[in-house]
């Protein structure tokens, strides 16, 4: 078997998905996701191309070594975004060419069904309220929100309790045996997430994620973990193992690789074997789209210490398609009682609609992320 070529589509809201097709007509999808850059990584993508036409596209962990590390230069969103996308197709070839679902590749699954979490949006008390019993009322048993708006770099006695508020309002909607997650997302300076996580240890989050940006995570995010007892997670913008080590020295309790940013499966699955070894879970990042998801999943369904995953139907985000617009079959992705059944489908366990693809291709897409200023007209953290 040999690949014969790259496809690359960027597609509403905000994805870019990856076709790599075979001389005996497998072909293998992938998703290359950078939300507000996937055309920088669309060309990354295509630029690999030299290193993977003609060749035999089952020997992934080899193409891992040379798409990764022959270019000299290495790693960051860009570079490992575009290896994620074509990792992941490689690895869907490598299933539907052996009959088998990739978490069978990776050793046999470890589990029946994994949970999930959904997100919700809201700037007040009610709308969160509200949005979370919906969840609820939907089946699921966790939810995850913003933690806060815009925030300053020491901001006031209001703003901490707004982000208190709406904590409150999300753990009275979802009960004592539901679960709530709050995304500080980076917007709030080391200072001021200590500050406000003791405030919080009342309420119980089931964590507390990006509180210090990823460029501080190496000297300061212990800072914040030392501050609390609430569990800490991180790892979105993180990229690799190596980036993954000093956080998990840090003390975090969830690592958060995406397997659309971080290097795809065969890196995740490193993380995640690097991450047991410091007693932390694993919560694969996925606001993304549905071939992430699935990718996600596998890497799930064969690795012992997860914790839940992240999926995005009915994400805020997702204002022109949703998770399951581009699947043949959308019933995979049925998340009873807050939970996902373990796919039993081969490769990444999805039927592509690529009709659907290349009609929203057509089309594509420039997403971009909010730009926000301080009062004073300087940049805010999104």
């Amino acid at each position: 078997m040999r690949i014969t070529g790259i496809e690359t589509f960027l597609v509403a809201p905000r994805w870019l998905f990856v076709k790599v097709s075979t001389d005996e007509g497998i072909d293998g999808w992938g998703e290359a996701t950078l939300e507000g850059r996937s055309a920088t990584v669309q060309a990354a993508v295509h630029e690999l191309e030299d290193v993977l036409v003609g060749r035999d596209p089952r020997r992934i962990e080899d193409h891992w070594q040379v798409m990764s590390k022959a270019g000299f230069y290495r790693g960051g969103a860009v570079f490992s975004s575009a290896v994620a996308g074509l990792d992941q197709a490689l690895w869907d070839i490598a299933g539907k060419s052996y009959g088998l679902p990739v978490h069978q590749l990776l050793g046999g699954p470890v589990r029946d069904r994994v949970r999930v979490y959904g997100w919700i949006g809201g700037d007040e008390p009610a709308e969160v309220a509200d949005r979370a019993a919906g969840m609820r009322a939907a089946g699921f048993t966790a939810v995850k929100l913003n933690a806060s708006g815009r925030m300053g770099p020491l901001d006031t006695t209001l703003a901490i309790d707004r982000t208190l508020d709406l904590a409150a309002a999300a753990r009275s909607a979802m009960g004592e045996d539901g679960d709530f997650a709050l995304d500080f997302h980076g917007r709030f300076t080391t200072p001021m997430a200590r500050r406000i996580v003791a405030e919080l240890e009342p309420l119980r989050p089931m964590f507390v994620e990006e509180p210090v940006l990823p460029e501080h995570s190496a000297h300061r995010l212990r800072d914040v973990v030392e501050a609390t007892t609430l569990p800490i997670a991180t790892g979105e913008r993180l990229y690799g193992r190596a980036e993954f080590l000093p956080v998990l020295q840090a003390g975090i309790a969830v690592a958060q690789p995406d397997v659309a940013h971080a290097g795809g499966i065969s890196e995740c699955r490193r993380i995640a074997a690097l991450a047991e070894t410091f007693d932390v879970l694993l919560a694969p990042h996925c606001p993304l789209g549905p071939i992430a998801l699935a990718a996600c999943l596998q890497v799930d369904f064969a690795t012992p210490n997860v914790l839940i995953q992240e999926q995005s139907l009915g994400i805020h985000y997702n204002t022109t398609s949703d998770l399951l617009d581009y699947l043949v079959d959308p019933s995979v992705f049925e998340f009873g009682a807050g939970w996902c059944a373990r796919p039993t489908g081969p490769g990444l366990g999805i039927e592509v609609d690529e009709a659907a693809v290349r009609r929203a291709a057509e089309i594509g897409h420039r997403w971009r992320g909010p730009i926000w200023r301080h009062p004073d007209g300087s940049f805010a953290e999104w």
